[in-house]
Order: structure tokens, then C-alpha cells, then sequence
């Protein structure tokens, strides 16, 4: 009797088991129904992103997220993304948001891939995107500018003027962004303490530093920031209160579409194991918890979030460009890959100065001081422009001055060789992507380097191809954060 009332109760575990797991896989492909964003997005995933190489990724240009400093383009998402693509053998490509609040329809539409820019998640987003696995836990605090005095009045005084009870709120206004999760939480917050607290809606191209450096100018009296972006902004405005907290712990990720189930699957994977990494808590310190990198950064004329200044060095740069016909931040890449903007520098083989010229080369520049600057960029611009002018068979802009970037690294005479190896392979030795870059690259194997039509012989290809990638990827990084003018 026992016995059959176990496989009774068995049968009907069972079924009800199956019945749940039935209703669970209606809900996943009802959220496509029911939902005409989900339903309208497009169908792209993993597989389709591997196909395409690229992965696009849409961020912030803020503090902490994604900027340029000394020449250097930086940030916790950048870094993050950065290793991500090489994890996943993708080129990256960053799209920087111009509307926080459209990111979504940017997302859904199909115009990137991942937002990768740390969101709170919230049931109310979860209705039109998912997120992936946290990458690290904050809250929400209060943003407001204590006394211009307070350093001179007691701490009594000081705390009669400010709110230091989120309840205080109430009848109080807070400069927040629309579509943001501070703007959820206000609303509940306000339900939650049954008093009115009022909302005034922000910019949505605003970051949540500009919004903080808006309360240090007294622009605004209030707004809301996760814990540690209001720590490290105001690392550099003791004036800032950002104490009183107005949520509990919140999980912060980055965002995919609803259908990109498989993307987000190895996302979750790589997150947790990064997660566990030392590097990526370095990382994560870096920029939001070393307060003496990020001051020294905010004060400096070379970031890119208060000067449009690449180097000290940019009015030189864009004077002797003028030789080239180029683009000034394509030169100030390519200086800063040589030398990191620094004029003293010197390679192992005997190149000096900002564009490292070799000796010889030089004297029949007529550089007398390669650690001169103004020296220094005259020449290697001079020597850049007589290289470009060999390469007239070349008719492709880009591809021009990709060959002749390749040139001033390893010699004019291999470039040449390797378009003779492109035309011997049926590639076309005048593109540079795919086929004169691949044939430098196989100038290093001796059935390459030793066929009769070859004369100057073995050249390390990987140098002169990483050499014109890292500079025209730079160069991309430039030209979102600097103007050409």
C-alpha cells in the first residue's frame, strides 16, 4: 500500500515537474510574442557575430567607462572589452552613445552587439533586453554640495544643512536622467515614504560625472550616483556629500538582446571566471577606487574629457602634417607609437626622438638633434612624404598610407617584396587588408624570403603589420574623442 502511494505521488511529482517545464519554455518564447520590441528585434547572435569578426560594442564616453588620456584611449568597460575580444578572436569596434536614452532601440535595431556600459538591473528593463552575469555590486547615494564655508562651521551646523536622512527628500527636487535607473528607484522611493519627491529630468547625453560636476558648480542641488562613481568624483570635490544612501545593493552588468541567448551564454561564462581574476580587480581599482590616478588625470591638459589636447606636442604635429596632406591624429597615432610622446626616447636598435628616425636616416634628414621635437617631427614627416611619393601605383588613400606606414617601420624595399609575393598568389598587390599585410607576415618563412624574386630577403612581418593596425586603431580612438580642427 505504502508502496503504491510512493509511485503515485512519483507519477504526479512527475508530471507536474513537466508541466512546469512546459510553461517555463512558453514563457521564454512568449516574451518573443507578447513583446513587439523583443519580437522586432533582430536575429542576431554568437554565430552571426563570429561570421561578420567584429563585435560591436556601444559605451559611455565618461571617467570611468571610456576616454582618452596622454595619447592612451582608457576605461573600466575598454579594458574589459578589450580582453573580452581577444577571448573571443573578434575585432572590436567601440561606438560611443550619443543618447542614454535610446541605447536599447540601438541594441534591438541591430546597430551593436552589447552595451557595454555598467546598468543596474531592474525588472523594468529586463521587459525589452537582458543583461549578463554582474560585474560588480553598488548602491545609490545622494549628491549634494555641502557649504561653501563647511570647513569653517561645526559638524552640527553642517548637518542642520544638509539631508542626512533620504526621508528629508520629500518636497525636495533631484536633477536625474529620464530613462535611468536612479529615476526608477526615485519613484519608488517616494511611493515607499508616501511623500512627494520631485523629479527634474536631465539631458540624456549627460554622464553621471557631468551630472556630479553639475552639483559641484551649483547648477543643480541634488542628483543620485552609484557609490563608487560618487566616490571617485568626488575624490577630487571635498565639497560633496555622497554618504546617504537611497538603495540597497544592486547588481550592475552590461546589456544584450533578449535573443542573443547564445552571445550572452559565453558572456556569463568569461564574466564569473574574469571575476575571480586579480587582474580584473586591478582593473576595477584603477578606476574606481585609486583616487590619486583618476586627480592627477582630471587636472591634466592631455584628458580627453576637459581639453581637446592628444599631446604637447599637437600644434607641431598638425603644422608639418601639412607636408603629408593627412589627417594630424592619424601622425599623432603613429608619433605615439613610436615614442609615447616622449622626446627623449631610444630604441634598441639606435632610433631616437618622437618619431624614432635611425641614425643614418637622420643625417640625410638633416636631423642634428633627433631628441629636438621640432626636429624630430620636420624630419619624419619629410621622411614619410618621401616614402609616400614611391608609392604612386597606389591609388587607394588608405591603402597609401598603410604601405607607407608599413614602409618607415620595416623598409621600403620588403613592402615592395611582399606586393611581389601578393601578385605571385593571385592577391592584389595594391590593397593592403588581406593580402600585401599577409604576404609581410609570410616574409618570414624561408620558402618565401629564398624565391628568386624576392631581394631583400627576411623581414620580421608581424612588426610592420601590428606597427599599422595598433596606429589606425589608435587613430579610430582619436577621432571620437578629439576634432580634427
Amino acid at each position: 500500500m505504502i508502496k503504491n502511494k510512493f509511485i503515485q505521488l512519483l507519477i504526479v511529482f512527475l508530471v507536474l515537474n513537466l508541466v512546469s517545464c512546459k510553461d517555463a519554455k512558453k514563457s521564454v518564447a512568449n516574451d518573443f510574442i507578447i513583446n513587439p520590441i523583443v519580437a522586432n528585434s533582430v536575429d542576431r547572435d554568437l554565430d552571426d557575430i563570429k561570421k561578420d569578426g567584429v563585435l560591436k560594442a556601444l559605451v559611455v564616453y565618461s571617467s570611468t567607462s571610456y576616454f582618452l588620456y596622454k595619447g592612451q584611449p582608457m576605461g573600466f568597460e575598454y579594458e574589459l572589452l578589450q580582453r573580452l575580444s581577444k577571448h573571443l578572436n573578434l575585432k572590436l569596434e567601440i561606438i560611443i552613445s550619443t543618447d542614454l536614452d535610446s541605447q536599447f532601440e540601438v541594441l534591438n535595431r541591430g546597430d551593436v552587439d552589447i552595451i557595454a556600459h555598467g546598468m543596474t538591473i531592474t525588472n523594468q528593463r529586463k521587459w525589452e533586453v537582458d543583461f549578463t552575469e554582474y560585474l560588480y555590486l553598488t548602491k545609490q547615494v545622494l549628491v549634494q554640495k555641502k557649504p561653501d564655508n563647511f570647513r569653517k562651521i561645526s559638524w552640527s551646523a553642517l548637518q542642520k544643512q544638509m539631508i542626512d536622512d533620504p526621508i528629508d527628500l520629500i518636497g525636495e527636487t533631484i536633477s536625474i536622467r529620464k530613462n535611468s535607473a536612479y529615476y526608477e528607484r526615485i519613484l519608488s522611493f517616494s511611493n515607499e515614504i508616501g511623500g512627494d519627491i520631485y523629479i527634474d529630468t536631465l539631458d540624456s547625453k549627460l554622464s553621471t560625472g557631468e551630472i556630479i560636476d553639475m552639483v559641484v558648480d551649483g547648477k543643480i542641488k541634488y542628483t543620485i550616483a552609484d557609490e563608487n562613481l560618487a566616490k571617485i568624483n568626488a575624490s577630487n570635490n571635498p565639497i560633496l556629500k555622497i554618504d546617504v544612501p537611497i538603495s540597497f545593493s544592486q547588481r550592475i552588468a552590461w546589456v544584450t538582446r533578449k535573443k542573443s541567448t547564445k552571445l550572452r551564454s559565453v558572456l556569463n561564462k568569461w564574466i564569473i571566471s574574469q571575476r575571480k581574476k586579480t587582474d580584473y580587480h586591478v582593473i576595477y581599482n584603477k578606476y574606481f577606487k585609486n583616487k590619486r590616478f583618476f586627480n592627477r588625470r582630471v587636472k591634466s591638459d592631455y584628458y580627453s574629457l576637459t581639453n581637446n589636447q592628444i599631446s604637447q606636442f599637437d600644434d607641431l604635429i598638425k603644422k608639418f602634417t601639412k607636408i603629408l596632406g593627412w589627417d594630424w591624429r592619424l601622425l599623432a597615432s603613429q608619433v605615439y607609437q613610436e615614442s609615447k610622446f616622449d622626446p627623449k626616447a631610444e630604441s634598441w636598435a639606435g632610433a631616437r626622438g618622437l618619431m624614432q628616425v635611425m641614425p643614418a636616416t637622420a643625417k640625410d634628414l638633416g636631423i642634428n638633434d633627433p631628441t629636438d621635437p621640432i626636429e624630430s617631427i620636420r624630419g619624419g614627416t619629410t621622411y614619410l612624404n618621401q616614402i609616400y611619393e614611391r608609392f604612386t601605383d597606389i591609388t587607394n588613400e588608405v591603402d597609401r598610407t598603410k604601405f607607407t606606414l608599413a614602409a618607415f617601420n620595416c623598409g621600403y624595399g620588403h613592402v615592395r617584396d611582399a606586393q611581389l609575393l601578393a601578385d605571385a598568389n593571385g592577391l592584389n598587390p595594391l590593397v593592403w587588408e588581406d593580402s600585401v599585410d599577409q604576404m609581410l607576415l609570410a616574409l618570414r618563412f624561408p620558402k618565401n624570403y629564398n624565391k628568386k624574386f624576392i631581394k631583400y630577403g627576411y623581414v620580421r612581418g608581424f612588426e610592420p603589420v601590428t606597427y599599422v593596425n595598433q596606429i589606425y586603431e589608435r587613430y579610430q580612438h582619436y577621432k571620437q574623442f578629439i576634432s580634427e580642427k
